[in-house]
């Protein structure tokens, strides 16, 4: 994978967000109830946060070069999909065992705070007249 693939995943992640969102607002809100509805847009708030992270963990890859970065970006996309995918499947079917994966999303983003924080505090500080 390129440099870039956690820049690209998380501008996909952010506009899929936007869609979700709008879809959640306006389609959605006839179709399921309230308690339902707030579960599918907690998804989409936890997806637009850690599709930012990923953001960010991208552009910090491109100028710390710390493994603990790509354990970061992993593991924002793996809680995504479990944590935010979670609840739309729960939202959208009343499944409630899809509520039970929810945690495991959780986790996966804590472990993705963990990492990046590790990686911004084990990089050193460069020096002024350091080139890039």
């Amino acid at each position: 994978m390129s440099k870039n693939h956690f820049l690209l995943l998380g501008a996909g992640f952010a506009m899929l967000a936007v869609i979700f969102g709008a879809f959640g607002a306006h389609a959605l809100e006839k179709m399921v109830p309230e308690q339902m509805l707030q579960r599918y847009h907690t998804g989409v708030d936890y997806q637009f946060y850690h599709a930012f992270a990923l953001l960010v963990t991208g552009l910090l890859q491109q100028h710390l070069p710390h493994r603990a970065l790509k354990w970061a970006g992993t593991a924002f996309i793996l809680g995504i999909f479990l944590f935010s995918g979670s609840l739309y499947t729960y939202a959208l079917t009343g499944i409630k065992t899809f509520g039970m994966i929810t945690p495991l999303g959780g986790l996966a983003f804590i472990v993705g705070w963990i990492s990046l924080i590790t990686a911004i505090w084990q990089t050193p500080p460069r020096q002024k007249n350091q080139k890039k």
